[in-house]
């Protein structure tokens, strides 16, 4: 069983490395951040989620939120799969952030009859990316397995979680509406 991060929790100040080498310090002290916990790279039901987070990240941004993406797997997989992001995306194989927020792995992720039509509809947009020679394909055995869920945290500029939400299904995560409303409702 998870210990939850709960609402209220003040983070210890540390600085993250992205994928690209950018460091990352949480907390911001200029802006609030959204810390994602996704899959693995190339999983085709996180991307699905991540382009709606793209299509909308100006918006995002001007509401004063830093977006921030975790995946169980290692850098070198998702530097193929994540350059073309607009926003860090931070490799822990090693579930170190997960274990800390609380964030599991469950087959549920993908039994769940809740994200079956999410899942199909998933893998044909991926499917067409990869023929369109746009996506790459995920590996065969990804890196922490397929059952991992999702996670979502806002962080306060001081540290403090101002919201979590932990996915009971692959795609079950905050909504970019719901992430806007989130932040407008933070302390300034």
């Amino acid at each position: 069983m998870r210990t939850a991060m709960k609402n209220g929790a003040v983070l210890a100040a540390r600085e993250l490395t992205a994928v690209s080498g950018q460091p990352i310090a949480i907390p911001d002290r200029e802006r609030l951040i959204h810390l994602q916990f996704r899959r693995f790279a190339g999983c085709p039901v996180c991307n699905l989620h991540l382009r709606s987070v793209v299509r909308r990240h100006e918006e995002i941004k001007a509401a004063g939120v830093r977006e921030v993406v975790v995946f169980h797997s290692p850098a070198e997989e998702l530097a193929e799969h994540t350059a073309h992001l607009p926003f860090p995306v931070i490799a822990d194989p090693g579930k170190r952030l997960y274990v800390e927020f609380g964030v599991e792995s469950a087959t549920r992720a993908l039994l769940d009859p809740r994200v079956w039509g999410t899942i199909l509809r998933a893998i044909a947009v991926s499917a067409w990316g990869i023929l369109r020679g746009r996506d790459r394909a995920p590996a065969a055995r990804p890196h922490g397995g397929r059952f991992g869920l999702p996670a979502d945290f806002l962080i306060g500029r001081d540290g403090h979680v101002l919201a979590a939400k932990y996915g009971e299904h692959a795609y079950d995560q905050w909504s970019v509406d719901e992430l806007l409303v989130l932040a407008s409702h933070a302390p300034k």
